[in-house]
């Protein structure tokens, strides 16, 4: 993979923060708004901006006025648009802003090469409020000394590089084992059955690599028999990776970049709709916490999923949670995200913090905090 590689320094700190890292030359802004996120240590809790001398790119919210007017919608952009110098501003209120030059070609994968200073606890009033802050918790006879330790918690952490390292590498993703085992299957194309699904060759051999997808401990003969195959089926055609022609099954050309496989894999999520916002909450409750029976899992994820939630005009409940994640259950486990060895709890399967960046965030924040 090509990659490039970036400085970046968070503007008006002391102690310095700064960050070097390594990122996919063909990320997009977003994927860029992600990596910087992983790098620096920020929760992803606020709007931000890619500035250049030239245009200004951000996310754009239907109903929200955009400043300045003429920002760009930051989606169809890449890295290579920003220039070799650009600033990155996160969070309005606080006002952080981190200068980020391209320092050339980066090494053979993405990461963390070298970098100083704790990132500053979220929402303490940005710089000036981090001086402050920093003052604070310097000072025991400070009034505010012991309000504002309990505050901080355990947030104000050391610079860790591998820890970071593995934060970036996590946000660029790795190709699930069980997407580049059908698609290795598929490889020299695949006749499907007159009713369109998956032949039982493909069947059987996907059974003897995931036989827990099939628990009733006899050969498997249809597509229907293994759930997570048939959702994992369905959505690799969605999303571009496998391509039906006169009959036939084959991957397309996508499948063969592993960047942009995990790329397509992770449009099939939403943004903040719910199915995505149930999926993201089970991984990081269960990566932060451990294997789960439903009935523990849905209280947890309830509790974290906030206000406001409705299906069709109802309040969403625990018992609603509940039904989401069972539904949800198909992909997930067909997408490595749940292991389904013991049906009887959820547990964390080999995916669950290399696809969906949010959901290792999460699992991470609750980990550190123990929420």
């Amino acid at each position: 993979m090509k990659t490039v590689r970036l400085q970046v320094v968070l503007r008006y700190v002391e102690p310095a923060v700064d960050r070097v890292i390594d990122v996919p030359a063909s990320a997009t802004l977003p994927e860029l708004h992600e990596l910087l996120q992983a790098a620096i240590g920020w929760t992803d809790s606020h709007l931000h901006q890619f500035v250049t001398p030239q245009a200004t790119y951000g996310m754009v919210i239907p109903g929200v006025e955009t400043w300045p007017e003429d920002e760009r919608d930051e989606t169809g952009a890449r890295l290579a648009d920003l220039g070799t110098e650009f600033e990155y501003l996160y969070d309005f209120g606080d006002g952080w802003t981190h200068h980020v030059e391209v320092l050339g070609p980066g090494g053979p994968a993405p990461g963390c090469v070298d970098g100083h200073g704790a990132c500053p606890p979220e929402d303490c009033g940005g710089p000036g409020g981090y001086t402050e802050l920093l003052d604070v918790l310097a000072d025991p006879a400070h009034p505010e000394h012991e309000h504002m330790r309990s505050w901080v918690g355990n947030r104000l952490q050391p610079f860790d590089r591998a820890a970071t390292d593995q934060r970036v590498r996590r946000v660029v993703g790795e190709v699930p084992e069980s997407v580049r085992l059908l698609l290795d299957m598929l490889a020299g194309g695949v006749k499907l059955t007159p009713g369109g699904r998956l032949p039982r060759t493909v069947v059987r051999s996907m059974q003897e690599h995931r036989p827990h997808w099939y628990p009733l401990g006899r050969p498997a003969s249809i597509e229907d028999d293994l759930p997570p195959l048939g959702a994992l089926h369905d959505v690799l055609r969605e999303v571009g990776l496998l391509r039906l022609r006169h009959g036939v099954l084959t991957p397309t050309r996508a499948a063969g970049d592993d960047l942009d496989v995990v790329r397509r894999l992770r449009s099939w999520f939403e943004p903040n709709s719910f199915d995505t916002t149930i999926t993201e909450l089970t991984i990081g409750v269960l990566a932060a916490h451990g294997p789960l029976p439903l009935e523990e899992l849905a209280p947890q994820v309830y509790q974290h999923l906030g206000y406001g939630w409705q299906r069709g005009g109802q309040p969403i409940d625990v018992q609603a949670v509940r039904t989401a994640i069972a539904q949800e259950g198909r992909i997930m486990r067909g997408l490595d995200l749940i292991d389904g060895t013991n049906w009887r709890e959820w547990a964390t399967g080999p995916s669950a913090l290399s696809l969906l960046p949010r959901a290792a965030m999460l699992a991470e924040v609750w980990t550190a905090g123990g929420g």
